[in-house]
Order: C-alpha cells, then structure tokens, then sequence
C-alpha cells in the first residue's frame, strides 16, 4: 500500500483498513506461533502498512485542528 492510496481514503476508510489489518497481523502472529507461517514477509509488511495509516490519521487529524 502506497502513501499516496492511503492519503486519497477518508477518515473512516482509513479506520476500517486499520482494522482488518491488525486482525491481520494478530492471525500472522498466530501463525508464527504454530510454526505454520509460510511469507515471513508479510508480517513485516503489515506492520509497516499499520504504521503508514496511524502517520497519516494523525496528519489529517493535526492538519484540520491548526
């Protein structure tokens, strides 16, 4: 996922996609301890992806209240 797909979502958009990949990441961690998780890339991208969406929640939050 790409900076610029996330800044053209709304804010609840964005809250929705941030759900389903924590439930994501929590199913991957799950994985990881049942030695049955085959893209050990994945974990890191999702966390990426996790961090990318809050960055951008927090401009577009700090951006309206200035």
């Amino acid at each position: 996922m790409k900076a610029t797909d996330v800044r053209a979502k709304t804010p609840d958009e964005l809250r929705g996609e941030l759900e389903v990949l924590k439930k994501e990441q929590f199913n991957l961690r799950f994985q990881k301890a049942t030695g049955q998780l085959e893209n050990t890339a994945r974990v890191r991208q999702i966390r990426r992806d996790i961090a990318r969406i809050q960055t951008i929640m927090r401009e577009k939050r700090v951006s309206t209240n200035a």
